[in-house]
């Protein structure tokens, strides 16, 4: 489900004016912000196939990445192999507001989907963040919406069952996509894997297969390789604020 250019976008390079996200206009300011820097400041576009890690935890990173197309995942390895998944990222988000000011990634971020992002200079951003308030409203609104992330995944994991867990974890993933129009009615482009859920919810790959499996049962959701269908969206919303 690709974003379609809007009337207001003319003039917007095609890749900033076909993005899902540029109603946040995160990506489009920076580059719009640092423009006419040296060329060494120059935001710089890369790629990462599916499935492959594009950086590691404790590596250092001189430029501040901002997902421009596809879907990503924050995590943390742990010593015995297992991993817990921060947080999924979409197009228009920036990987951690935290990379601002600390240039050493504090996890690792892996490429679910063929994803393409765009590496901001540290130094450029923050200039442009003092010389214009919007911006810095943006990118602030960005570091809460991370902190409010984090809290909700500490409340998922110490707090809700499975299925709240898991119900939770789809209401918040198409509240997002809605925001950018990447929702067709109550279907979502969904590539996450059981896998992938198992590590962000906290549970085994076989809890999450039954959980799945009762929701669809319930009529709540249909699921299959491709994408997600909310069915239920009320009873969906119970569970997942079930106490």
């Amino acid at each position: 489900m690709t974003a379609q250019p809007h009337p207001e976008r003319a003039g917007v390079p095609p890749s900033c004016a076909a993005c899902p996200a540029f109603h946040n206009r995160l990506c489009y300011a920076l580059t719009q912000a640092i423009a006419g820097e040296p060329s060494a400041n120059e935001p710089h576009d890369h790629s990462a196939l599916a499935r492959r890690s594009i950086w590691r935890e404790g590596e250092r990173l001189d430029r501040v990445p901002v997902i421009c197309q596809g879907w990503a995942a924050t995590a943390i390895a742990m010593s015995d192999g297992r991993r817990q998944i921060l947080s999924f990222l979409l197009p228009g988000e920036m990987v951690s507001a935290v990379l601002i000011h600390q240039p050493v990634s504090q996890c690792s971020v892996e490429a679910i989907t063929d994803v393409r992002f765009r590496m901001f200079p540290r130094a450029a951003i923050k200039d442009a963040l003092l010389r214009q308030p919007d911006l810095a409203a943006t990118v602030t609104k960005l570091w809460t919406d991370e902190a409010a992330r984090a809290d909700r995944l500490a409340i998922d994991l110490g707090r809700r069952g499975a299925a709240e867990r898991i119900a939770s974890l789809i209401l918040n993933l198409a509240d997002r996509l809605q925001s950018r129009g990447m929702m067709q009615g109550q279907t979502m482009d969904f590539p996450l894997r059981q896998h992938h859920i198992a590590d962000a919810a906290g549970l085994t790959v076989v809890h999450v297969g039954n959980v799945l499996a009762e929701f669809r049962r319930g009529g709540l959701i249909d699921i299959n390789e491709r994408s997600l269908t909310i069915r239920d969206a009320s009873g969906l919303r119970r569970v997942a604020d079930a106490d």
